[in-house]
């Protein structure tokens, strides 16, 4: 789930894709909000795991979303 840098923290979800999304508030590369772009610079090893732990949910959530809505065309 989380990335290990070379120093051995936690590595950012950044992909370079940095464009946020209206409907859904998130960034379309990694799926983080703004606040946790903010903040994660200033977190430490288990908070950015809980923020790599929601990135993993919210990507299943929308993939369901997007599964539902190819179904309906």
């Amino acid at each position: 789930m989380s990335r290990p840098t070379e120093a051995g923290r936690v590595a950012s979800p950044c992909i370079s894709v940095c464009e946020m999304d209206g409907a859904t508030g998130f960034c379309r590369g990694c799926l983080r909000t703004l606040d946790e772009i903010a903040v994660w610079s200033v977190l430490d090893d288990a908070e950015r795991r809980a923020v790599w732990k929601a990135l993993a949910e919210r990507r299943g959530r929308l993939a369901v979303r997007e599964g539902m809505q190819n179904a309906e065309r």
